[in-house]
């Protein structure tokens, strides 16, 4: 079992930063995929951003060049500092890992992008 907890979230104005930090306890050792996923209101979830465990990275494209996903292994931190935030980036960030046998997500966290 992988617990997750996420934070960082708020309001920002529109070419703002914010950091999002998503600890996670339990079987660690299982996982070989971690990333964040978002859902603004109405829509469906999306992949924003991911990394494994070999340290390769995937993104969005409307992220891309803007949004950074990194781990911190001694701390079992996972981070996404988004820079240049737009007001389309609103919306619940969940973090996320993934397993072999089975996916885990945090409770969610809400930015709020204002122009």
């Amino acid at each position: 079992q992988v617990h997750l907890v996420e934070s960082g979230g708020g309001l920002v104005q529109a070419g703002g930063s914010m950091r999002l930090s998503c600890v996670a306890s339990g079987s660690i050792f299982i996982i070989n995929t971690w990333g964040w996923y978002r859902q603004a209101p109405g829509k469906q979830r999306e992949l924003v951003a991911t990394t494994t465990r070999g340290d390769s990275t995937n993104y969005v494209d409307s992220v891309k060049g803007r949004f950074t996903i990194s781990r911190d292994k001694a701390k079992n931190t996972v981070y996404l500092q988004m820079n240049s935030l737009k007001p389309e980036d609103t919306g619940v960030y969940y973090c996320y890992s993934g397993s072999v046998l089975r996916d885990y997500w945090g409770q969610g966290t809400q930015v709020t992008v204002s122009s």
